[in-house]
């Protein structure tokens, strides 16, 4: 169930988000165009029915979105900078929201927000830009099914083997679309080779 992105302005991306002379502007403009690529291929599967439109030289049966809400949720406050080119390029999508606290000493996350719409019958999209011991994307994806949802997918930026291993346990009917696959984890549940503390990258604290 997971898909690495294999596009050569990907890598290029990815490149710049690790390399950590990168500033928080141009960290923010990266993480919204691999985000973008992750969201056209985590959803190249959606469905489509054919409709009839006339082009300026005739008329032809061309093909179109199904009604098929998506709701995207991410998991704070780091998964916040994926969820605008989901908003950007779909016409029919819904944001949630999960909070979830990684403890420093014992990297155990605690929730502390939820708020979601509706999800029982619609696609789940849950966005975080790391996946490292996997502890907060399968307490993430336990909080979405609690609430309904059946059909969800993982989108993260980079991935540890350890995080891939532990959703695959708990979820093993949950699609992980990821950019990177890296190599482990350190003995601080960081990843490596990494890129470091993402949303203090994103946001310059």
């Amino acid at each position: 169930m997971l898909h690495v992105l294999d596009h050569p302005l990907a890598a290029h991306v990815i490149t710049h988000l690790r390399d950590r002379t990168t500033k928080p502007a141009t960290f923010r403009t990266l993480c919204y165009q691999i985000s973008l690529l992750l969201a056209v291929e985590a959803t190249r599967d959606l469905p489509t029915e054919e409709k009839s439109i006339e082009t300026p030289l005739e008329p032809m049966l061309a093909r179109v979105l199904t009604h098929e809400p998506l709701v995207v949720v991410p998991i704070l406050r780091a998964g916040l900078g994926m969820v605008q080119p989901f908003l950007d390029i779909f016409p029919d999508v819904s944001v949630g929201y999960v909070g979830l606290e990684r403890d420093h000493t014992t990297a155990i996350a605690r929730s502390y927000y939820c708020k979601l719409p509706k999800v029982a019958g619609r696609r789940v999209l849950l966005v975080d830009p790391m996946l490292a011991t996997g502890g907060s994307a399968v307490k993430a994806i336990d909080v979405v099914r609690t609430a309904g949802a059946t059909n969800i997918t993982l989108v993260s930026i980079v991935s540890s083997p350890e995080g891939v291993s532990e959703v695959g346990k708990h979820h093993p009917e949950v699609r992980i679309f990821t950019a990177a696959l890296d190599r482990e984890l350190n003995a601080k549940k960081y990843i490596l080779p990494g890129l470091g503390d993402f949303g203090d990258r994103l946001y310059g604290t």
